[in-house]
Formats: structure tokens, C-alpha cells, sequence
């Protein structure tokens, strides 16, 4: 069983929103929504998520742009953006998916996600951690006041 099929199988078995496998280990699991669980993952693993296969429930731009400046290799979606398809093959990172969406909607399915909103203009993985590092962490701060 290869890394990226594994951690399918523990997304959708254990119900898990974000698996990452690395040579047959699991090195990262996580059940929190959004881009919450990769930031966690890169704040955590950092380089060592280099080389690692990825399964997310929901991947839109701004989750791939996390993905690719994570240097996984592989990436398995059930829902998946078109701007996270372009961003993921654009930074070379094969990609399975099950539904391919327009975008990813908020949580009231009204409007587009505000994550995907923010990174609409941003194409470096790079610069897209940086700032939705600090986006996340604004938001969070503006929840507890």
C-alpha cells in the first residue's frame, strides 16, 4: 500500500479531516476544519513533511498553496477546488480527487470561502504560509475578545 493510499483509507475510515503519511508511518493526523489542521502540521513537522503524502476532505487554493510550500508529493482530496487543481499541478504534485467543485463555499454555503478569497492573488507557497499564518492567527485573536 503506498503512503498516499494509506492515508485515504485512515481519512475516510477514522473520519478524519487531514492524514499525512510518510514512508508508512503516519507522521500527522488531524479533525480540525479548514486550513487550521495544515498549518498545525507545518508549525509541528516542518521539513520533515518533505517527501510525504497528504489526503484532505477539502482542498482549495489556499490548502494546496500550504501543501505545495510543505513539499508534499502527493495529494488525495475528496472535494477539490479548480484553482487548487491548477495550484497543485502548477507546483507539480500529482493529485486524486472525487469531486472537482468551482470553489470551496463557506461554512452557510452562501459565498466563497474566505481562505480561498484571501489567496485569489497569491501564487508563491512561500508568501501564502506567511500570510495566512498571520491571517489565521488575526482571526483567532479576534474571536477571543
Amino acid at each position: 500500500m503506498t503512503d498516499l493510499e494509506r492515508a485515504k483509507r485512515i481519512l475516510k475510515e477514522e473520519d478524519k479531516s487531514l492524514v499525512i503519511v510518510k514512508n508508512g508511518r503516519i507522521i500527522f493526523c488531524s479533525e480540525s476544519s479548514g486550513i487550521k489542521g495544515i498549518l498545525e502540521a507545518i508549525e509541528k513537522l516542518g521539513e520533515r513533511l518533505s517527501g510525504a503524502s497528504a489526503a484532505d476532505r477539502i482542498v482549495g487554493k489556499a490548502a494546496a498553496l500550504l501543501l505545495a510550500y510543505s513539499q508534499i508529493v502527493k495529494v488525495y482530496a475528496i472535494t477539490l477546488s479548480r484553482s487548487g487543481l491548477y495550484t497543485l499541478r502548477k507546483n507539480s504534485i500529482p493529485v486524486e480527487y472525487d469531486y472537482l467543485v468551482p470553489e470551496i463555499l463557506d461554512k452557510n454555503k452562501k459565498d466563497i470561502c474566505p481562505f480561498e478569497k484571501f489567496t485569489s492573488d497569491i501564487e508563491s507557497p512561500s508568501l501564502a504560509f506567511v500570510k495566512l499564518k498571520a491571517y489565521m492567527e488575526n482571526l483567532q485573536k479576534s474571536k477571543k475578545t
